[in-house]
């Protein structure tokens, strides 16, 4: 996220689709948004990598399959980009259902993945956490990968986790409080806290009851673990 001094200056965003409705809605919500400018908009992948390189930008939107376009598409696309703009925020727009390629989008570093059958207002949450440089996955693609096997499912957890964030999720979801996981850890309440908050934030979770359930469905704890849930 930029320093506090630049929040007047708007964020620069370069938008890409291949088809040009999707491409003109995206556009006008992009352009609803407080403080933001497109910059520039593309329809495949070389136009895309082009106009990074003519515009400065903070955030790209692509869509996750283009066709076309000298640079390749699809996971390839994410891959160049996050190799050659890694401080750029990168969100990922899909029709995709496969959870195995979903799970690929978001390991080669895309900062938010949303499903185009998502609500349109979670376009909103995703750029502001990707330009936080926090993972956003979308309601719809967490659903996919849940139907994943459970070992599909705990890889997810271990991408969008940092190491510490799933000691601490994993610990908390066992059953112990944040004062007793701090001394485990060796680690300060308020840090421990901290973490916990952050994990819960990157797996959309809003209460501890959802943290249980999400920890045994997603195959972090045993589910006898967890009752009177």
């Amino acid at each position: 996220m930029r320093d506090t001094a630049e929040v007047s200056t708007p964020i620069r965003a370069i938008i890409a689709d291949d088809h040009p409705l999707v491409l003109l809605a995206i556009e006008n919500l992009i352009g609803g948004y407080p403080n933001m400018q497109i910059v520039g908009r593309a329809a495949d992948a070389t136009e895309l990598f082009t106009e990074v390189d003519r515009s400065s930008c903070d955030l790209v939107l692509m869509d996750l399959y283009m066709p076309g376009g000298a640079d390749g598409s699809g996971l390839e696309v994410v891959r160049q980009f996050k190799t050659r703009y890694p401080g750029i925020a990168l969100v990922v727009l899909t029709m995709e259902t496969a959870a195995a390629e979903l799970q690929k989008v978001i390991s080669l570093g895309a900062d938010a993945l949303v499903s185009k059958r998502d609500r349109i207002d979670l376009i909103h949450v995703a750029v502001v956490t990707a330009l936080a440089r926090e993972c956003y996955v979308g309601p719809a693609v967490r659903a996919l990968i849940a139907d994943a096997t459970v070992t599909q499912r705990l890889d997810f957890v271990r991408q969008m986790l940092s190491r510490r964030e799933l000691e601490v999720f994993t610990q908390y979801a066992s059953g112990y409080g944040v004062t007793e996981i701090a001394a485990r850890l060796g680690r300060s309440v308020k840090t421990i806290s901290a973490q916990k908050c952050t994990a819960m934030r990157k797996l959309a979770l809003h209460s501890d009851a959802e943290l249980f359930r999400f920890a045994v469905e997603y195959g972090v704890i045993p589910e006898e673990r967890v009752q009177n849930l």
